[in-house]
């Protein structure tokens, strides 16, 4: 393995080409979801309001609860309910 600078090169080269790999995967994934959302509105679905689901869905019950809450109150306070 040769140094360069105190540095490992090729470990350093290992670490850059799977954080490569990993970068088009991510890419390549965030195209199917696009897609996926795509599909979806095509048939009907409105894909800002799954995009709000998919996030809500992530959270845990009592987080969703208290989001949903504070957004109640902070309509109410608007006027708009």
């Amino acid at each position: 393995m040769a140094d360069v600078g105190g540095i490992a090169a090729d470990r350093l080269r290992s670490f850059i080409e799977r954080i490569e790999r990993l970068e088009e995967e991510k890419a390549a994934l965030g195209a199917d979801i696009r897609e996926v959302y795509s599909e979806a509105k095509s048939v009907g679905f409105d894909s800002k309001i799954i995009r709000q689901v998919v996030r809500l869905r992530k959270l845990d019950g009592s987080d969703r609860r208290e989001q949903e809450e504070l957004l109640d109150l902070y309509k109410t306070a608007l006027g708009m309910d």
